[in-house]
């Protein structure tokens, strides 16, 4: 195309079409240039619909509905918590007097905000049992992050080449990944046949150049680490440390303090436990919690309360420096606040106690069907099933889990944790009813009465969703990452 080619005449009249209204009324004409770029040209003429506001609205509103949101039902997702969001919460983030903050506002007029974060520390800290709390990170895996800087920080400290990391095979996704970015080489440890760590493993697994263990607690197989105190003590003898993934805290708020089951720093996801929205990438929130020794190393700013003032102090000769622009994601911030303060001690305890009697009512109905294939007495916050009771008729989990969206429901985390051969890991919350959760269990038992009548029903669903089964083994092997024009338009 020549760099040289001048406006079109069809160009220009769509230039003046779009300075009138519908009714007639000019606007100041554009300031259309005679020469234009290379490549900015129109390949041909737009034939662009004139729509009315309604009718945008009405296009926007239908593609809304067939997204699917705990607003419409149950969201069974495993290990991700995917749990209401009380409005009030919404409200309260959506308050003239948060949400028009500047984050460059001066001190002395945010003193409220400073406060609201300062309390929501304090709240972490004692759930948590720990010495401090930054509520910088912006997610669950920068929470991680974090965490790991002040590990790293510590042993550099102390002159001490520590670069090894054990995490248990049941971990989640990011602490691999997480670990690796903080500079660290990972070290697998297997869990025994109750799905649990074993003090001998670790034992094995000791050195002198061990920095921490990461352990989810409880793990991913929804059982509470039994040993983990006793495992703590080994650590702490080795001169490691140990780091806690608090992604599923929301299994025993107010029940127990990871802090007397000797963690030395832990992240707390504020999506998940505290019920600040989650998923599409975000906003999440981390906040990092910390034994004593670890103070000096946390991130900046840190929120200061001296007599009545609220201040940030960025004054920290040891600090692993910031981790963004300004103060965390504040609107979750103070969406957790509320909730908390909604639910005070009592309340949070409650809930925890719901989530994990709602996770054994699932797991005592559905027990029969599927498979257990860790059959521990109880789970806590989630239960794990497999589909081998499923397997001899072939259909599998990835089937199971299409047709429970001709039925209305979003599948469960599938496949996961790697250690369970065709995984199904449910967690139902607190959020649901017992009408609910017996709706999805007969849901899963119809299911599991169609894989072994009519095998073939679930290899073809969903049958009523706007998109059919897809090829997912081509989407993994062979991904359209980038739009390409057609012939036609690249001419």
């Amino acid at each position: 195309m020549n760099t040289n080619q001048t406006v079109t005449v069809s160009e220009k009249l769509l230039f003046e079409r779009s300075t009138k209204n519908r009714v007639g009324v000019s606007f100041p004409p554009l300031d259309v240039p005679e020469k234009k770029p290379h490549g900015s040209l129109l390949r041909k003429n737009l034939d662009l619909p004139e729509l009315s506001e309604p009718d945008v609205v009405r296009h926007y509103t239908r593609l809304s509905h067939w997204n699917f949101s705990i607003d419409q039902n149950f969201y069974p997702l495993g290990s991700c918590t995917m749990k209401y969001n009380p409005k009030i919460n919404e409200w309260g983030a959506r308050h003239e007097a948060f949400s028009l903050l500047h984050p460059n506002a001066p001190e002395d007029s945010v003193q409220g905000a400073l406060e609201l974060m300062w309390e929501l520390q304090e709240m972490l800290k004692e759930l948590s049992g720990m010495d401090g709390v930054t509520l910088l990170p912006l997610a669950g895996a920068q929470g991680e992050f974090t965490g790991l800087k002040l590990i790293r920080a510590f042993h550099e400290n102390n002159k001490q080449t520590r670069n090894k990391i054990l995490i248990p095979d049941t971990a989640h996704g990011t602490n691999p990944a997480t670990c690796t970015l903080a500079g660290f080489e990972v070290l697998k440890i297997p869990t025994t046949g109750e799905g649990l760590l074993s003090i001998e493993h670790i034992q094995k697994s000791l050195s002198h150049d061990v920095a921490a263990l990461m352990v989810t607690n409880p793990n991913t197989l929804g059982y509470w680490e039994e040993n983990l105190k006793e495992i703590a003590d080994l650590l702490h003898k080795n001169g490691s440390l140990v780091y806690c993934d608090g992604a599923n805290f929301n299994a025993f708020v107010g029940l127990a303090k990871m802090r007397d089951c000797g963690v030395d720093v832990m992240h707390i996801n504020l999506h998940k436990t505290f019920s600040t929205p989650h998923g599409g990438g975000g906003p999440g929130s981390g906040p990092v919690a910390f034994i004593k020794k670890l103070e000096p190393f946390q991130p900046t700013p840190i929120i200061k309360k001296e007599s009545e003032k609220f201040s940030l102090d960025w004054n920290k000769s040891q600090s692993i420096g910031a981790l963004s622009t300004f103060y965390g994601n504040f609107g979750m911030l103070i969406r957790a606040y509320i909730y908390m303060k909604t639910l005070g001690i009592e309340g949070l305890k409650h809930m925890s106690h719901m989530a994990v009697l709602n996770a054994n009512y699932i797991r005592a109905r559905l027990k029969k069907y599927y498979d257990l294939p860790f059959p521990r007495k109880f789970c806590l916050h989630e239960t794990i099933f497999s589909d081998k009771k499923q397997t001899p008729y072939g259909v599998t989990t990835l089937d199971i889990a299409k047709r429970l969206l001709d039925f209305g429901y979003h599948p469960p985390t599938i496949y996961f944790p790697l250690v369970v051969k065709g995984a199904l890991m449910i967690e139902p919350t607190e959020s649901e009813s017992k009408q609910t959760l017996d709706d999805f269990c007969d849901t899963m038992i119809h299911i599991a009465g169609e894989a072994q009548k009519n095998p073939q029903l679930l290899k073809k669903a969903p049958y009523n969703t706007r998109v059919r089964r897809v090829d997912e083994v081509r989407a993994a092997r062979n991904p359209i990452l980038t739009y390409k024009l057609s012939s036609t338009a690249e001419e």
